[in-house]
């Protein structure tokens, strides 16, 4: 625990055999009071290697729900455990665990209730082997988003992200996308409610095991991208009223 905080890991996994115990022993266990593992319906063992290694919370879908759809598993069943601060943290390796205390730190101390682990600040993305169109992708989208959104971060579309209960509570997110647009819609969600973001630099990498959409489903995520940053551009606008949003906001 932080502070009589209860900390919670989610991992949203998919096909994860190879990476998942990597992964799992370098998360800070002396932080960390619970892990729930939520195995999207994969072709390998996920599952049963995460009971093996003792995770406490292994959710098994009995059919592919989509990345959106295993993140609103995950989060449900934390806040049903009673988390305080919730990580989510991919069981690729892509991202480090050696962060997570930095980002319990930064809730835990109420400097900000969401922690996003950036690869764009700093030399993290093209360092670890993201695909130039995928670089040039983020920086538009981000740019796009921004300018729509009224925010200003570094990236919107990092998987790596910490949540206190209070935001998770505040925001509809069962009512988001089951596909990876989820996240935008999340951060979307977030902004418009009011609560604030930090961000921290996090060094990523690319490899085979590593999980990546393809080009094509790049796409569709990238148009995904712009209408979540019109719709939200139309919210704040007072234009049109999106049902995903709460009905006032809080800045």
């Amino acid at each position: 625990m932080y502070k009589n905080k209860k900390v919670v890991v989610v991992l949203p996994a998919y096909n994860a055999a190879l990476t998942l115990e990597k992964t799992y022993r370098e998360i800070p266990f002396e932080l960390v009071d619970e892990v729930i593992l939520c195995d999207d319906h994969s072709k390998d063992n996920t599952a049963a290697l995460a009971l093996s290694l003792g995770i406490q919370h292994v959710i098994v879908h009995e059919k592919n729900t989509g990345y959106g759809g295993n993140q609103k598993s995950l989060y449900n069943k934390a806040l049903e455990i009673g988390a305080d601060i919730v990580i989510m943290l991919h069981p690729d390796y892509q991202y480090t665990p050696k962060l997570i205390p930095s980002m319990v730190n930064i809730i835990g101390e109420e400097l900000y209730p969401v922690v996003l682990g950036s690869r764009i600040l700093g030399m993290g993305a093209r360092k670890g082997g993201m695909p130039m169109y995928k670089y040039i992708a983020n920086r538009f989208l981000t740019f796009v988003q921004n300018t729509l959104i009224h925010y200003k971060l570094s990236e919107y579309h990092t998987g790596y992200r910490a949540f206190s209960r209070e935001v998770l509570l505040g925001i509809k997110f069962n009512q988001n996308s089951d596909d990876f647009v989820f996240d935008n819609e999340m951060l979307s969600q977030i902004v418009y409610a009011g609560f604030d973001i930090g961000e921290v630099t996090c060094p990523t990498k690319y490899f085979a095991e590593a999980s990546s959409i393809n080009f094509s489903r790049s796409m569709k995520y990238g148009l995904g991208v712009l209408r979540v940053s019109f719709c939200h551009w139309l919210q704040r606008m007072g234009i049109w009223k999106f049902g995903m949003y709460p009905e006032i906001v809080s800045s």
